[in-house]
């Protein structure tokens, strides 16, 4: 295929699944022990906080989790790439703040360092950029997202970005009432961040300058997303109604959109691309045929092999397994497993790719699987961690 200097110079500006082509994910070694942070609602709950246990990819073993800080509705969590600092969203209306935590050498557990408010209602996702030296936030009631940076002591300094989702809401008249941000992601080369906002059915684009740490809309005319003269809206449009939550990118350009509301994946081949961006190559649902009871979809993974994506449903409270398609990066639906529990938030595949621990809210547990690496398929392991309402795994690998 010819590329001719348009294209090359999108794919410059893009940024973040056309990175992620050239990137290849570092093998995990087998004997590579890890702590697992474990967030959690604590309002109207029996949990304290941020829970901590530990997790061995050879064998699949995990320790009683241990209270690692007490913290208020401590919602998701992000584990600093340097492996000192941890940093979580308290989800908390309008008194929301976000904290820094440093990580105890040897008992894991986390220590204060400053807290900060959220600048947002209900912030449900917080993330970094590719330095490291930014958090983002996601602020779902408000729909906002701001930038905050991290200090040389890891804790966070005031703003310096915060931006209001901004477009036409959905159709949905309950949970489409206005912007919701609920995800946020940096690009591959730093230059923008994704936004997914549920209330607007996007993927919203948003200019990031690492310089200064602020977030900027993107001019039209001025955004490289053109084509044949005609400029057009970065933001990548999802079906009405779709809802869309969180999103997970693959080496080879694919982005896949979860949408809460339908309880679908989206495959877009090159989100942002032209005006081609709001036609998506492939819209398949995360649910058993046949199922017609209330379901929300949740969390939405690619495996670190690239061959398979995840999903969770609440409602018919399963993991659901796609297959990937090589070539063109579509998917098909493999099963749908029970993840032993009600209401899976949120899951995580260990770095190691070899299991996968499903958090069921509503059933205070973490239920383990392994995975087929040939097919991808989820087989229960009979280990299982009991910790009050947890919503949000993250791994830290013990050098």
């Amino acid at each position: 295929m010819k590329i001719t200097r348009r294209v090359l110079a999108f794919l410059l500006l893009a940024g973040a699944p056309f990175a992620l082509l050239l990137a290849k994910a570092p093998e995990k070694k087998a004997t590579q022990q890890y702590m697992a942070y474990v967030g959690t609602y604590t309002t109207k709950t029996a949990s304290k906080g941020i829970y901590a246990l530990r997790f061995d990819p050879a064998t699949g073993k995990v320790t009683a989790p241990q209270l690692a800080a007490e913290s208020a509705d401590p919602s998701f969590l992000a584990v600093h790439p340097n492996g000192k600092y941890l940093y979580a969203v308290n989800e908390a209306g309008k008194s929301s703040m976000v904290s820094a935590f440093a990580v105890e050498a040897g008992n894991g557990k986390l220590k204060l360092l400053n807290q900060l408010p959220a600048l947002g209602e209900d912030p449900c996702y917080i993330t970094f950029d590719r330095s490291g030296k930014y958090v983002f936030v996601a602020n779902y009631s408000s729909g906002n997202v701001v930038v905050f940076p991290i200090l040389a002591d890891g804790k966070l300094g005031e703003h310096t970005a915060l931006v209001k989702d901004e477009g036409t809401l959905g159709p949905n008249k309950e949970r489409q009432e206005r912007p919701h941000a609920h995800w946020i992601a940096a690009s591959a080369d730093n230059r923008f961040a994704y936004v997914s906002d549920l209330g607007l059915d996007r993927v919203l684009v948003y200019k990031f300058d690492a310089a200064k740490g602020a977030f900027s809309s993107i001019p039209p005319g001025q955004s490289g997303w053109s084509r044949n003269g005609h400029t057009t809206d970065p933001s990548i449009r999802l079906y009405p109604g779709t809802g869309p939550r969180h999103a997970a990118f693959s080496r080879h350009g694919q982005m896949y959109v979860l949408g809460e509301l339908e309880s679908t994946v989206t495959v877009f081949s090159a989100p942002g691309l032209d005006e081609d961006r709001t036609r998506s190559i492939q819209r398949i649902s995360a649910l058993p045929a046949g199922f017609s009871g209330r379901n929300d979809a949740a969390e939405i993974a690619m495996h670190p092999d690239g061959k398979f994506v995840y999903t969770s449903n609440r409602g018919n409270d399963s993991i659901a397994v796609f297959a990937v398609e090589p070539a063109k990066g579509t998917l098909q639906l493999v099963e749908n497993v029970p993840t032993g529990g009600k209401e899976p938030r949120h899951f995580a595949i260990d770095p190691s790719g070899r299991y996968l621990l499903a958090e069921n809210q509503l059933s205070d547990s973490i239920v383990e699987f392994r995975i087929d690496p040939a097919t991808g398929k989820l087989t229960p392991t009979g280990e299982t961690a009991h910790i009050p309402s947890p919503v949000c795994l993250q791994f830290l690998s013990l050098r």
